[in-house]
């Protein structure tokens, strides 16, 4: 093996330390001012010096008694230190907010069909403040949401509420108002004149959550009270699936007022009575009490929570 040439060794074994400590004798002329700068002893001081001019093999300083003279050798590795001292600067990176600085994942366990603009646009300034913040969203039904929770699998979740075990906190995320509707497709359509009565007996789309105690069970209150004996023809987990099968005419169902205003104004969708709507079916923000996040998610859970605290202000005011 060759040996190193001295250049590699100065590079591999140069301590950066020991041109700090000169960079400060050579500032101050004085190895007790720099001990005191640097926090140190003389001695240490004195040893370190001589240590950098043993490595360097050149003669730093003259002394004349406590007076230090910089040597032309000296000069020369000072202004290669203040450079060195410059780049070293420089890693402190304080033009970064360290505290917005965080990277790492969250995991968001969430139902389908969750149309919240003031969220989107929260989840837009939250990425410009935490950049390297990644997401992972995976859409679930409300049990297994719930289930993932437990398992500590997901950060949060986002689904309407059930029996929620123990250990399990939420909070209202989104109130939604559930109504009646029909779509272009169903015989229905177009009709200006219709009443509850006339629905009784059509075939309805639903929910498979819609059942008596189930997160959707406010629905089957209102197709019991209400007296509908129209066979369910068509069901799913999805809200995409559940308003497709009603634009196609397979029935009438129940979605969000706020998820079909645009429907609506497109002629795809026609809204049925009642006209004060069905239920209220509000979306929550789940959590695990005794789960330990990370900074990623930590950073998101806060922002999230006084973000739906503006939102509640502004529902008062």
């Amino acid at each position: 093996m060759s040996k190193d040439t001295p250049d590699t060794y100065l590079n591999d074994r140069l301590d950066w330390n020991l041109l700090r400590t000169f960079l400060a004798i050579a500032r101050e002329k004085s190895v007790s001012r720099a001990a005191t700068r640097l926090h140190l002893t003389q001695p240490a001081v004195s040893q370190a010096l001589r240590r950098l001019e043993e490595q360097l093999g050149l003669r730093l300083v003259d002394r004349h008694g406590p007076r230090i003279e910089v040597t032309q050798a000296g000069i020369e590795v000072q202004k290669i230190a203040e450079d060195i001292y410059g780049t070293i600067s420089r890693l402190s990176l304080t033009e970064v907010d360290r505290e917005h600085d965080i990277s790492g994942m969250v995991r968001i366990g969430i139902v389908s069909g969750i149309d919240f603009p003031a969220y989107d646009d929260f989840l837009a300034g939250f990425h410009r403040t935490y950049p390297r913040i990644e997401f992972e969203s995976q859409v679930m039904r409300s049990a297994d949401v719930v289930n993932s929770l437990q398992r500590k699998a997901t950060t949060l979740g986002l689904t309407p509420r059930r029996a929620l075990p123990k250990g399990v906190e939420s909070r209202v995320f989104l109130r939604q108002r559930y109504g009646l509707f029909c779509g272009r497709h169903h015989p229905l359509f177009g009709r200006e004149d219709v009443r509850v009565a006339d629905l009784a007996s059509q075939a309805f789309v639903s929910f498979t959550g819609d059942k008596v105690g189930d997160h959707m069970s406010p629905l089957t209150i209102f197709r019991d009270e209400m007296g509908f004996t129209g066979r369910v023809i068509a069901s799913s987990s999805s809200m995409a699936e559940v308003r497709r099968y009603i634009f196609a005419g397979l029935g009438i169902g129940c979605l969000p007022e706020h998820i079909v205003s645009d429907d609506i104004a497109r002629g795809r969708f026609q809204r049925l009575p009642p006209d004060e709507g069905v239920a209220d079916v509000d979306l929550y923000f789940l959590w695990s009490q005794d789960r330990k996040f990370n900074a990623a998610e930590a950073a998101f859970m806060s922002a999230l929570h006084a973000f739906l605290d503006a939102q509640e202000a502004e529902g008062t005011e």
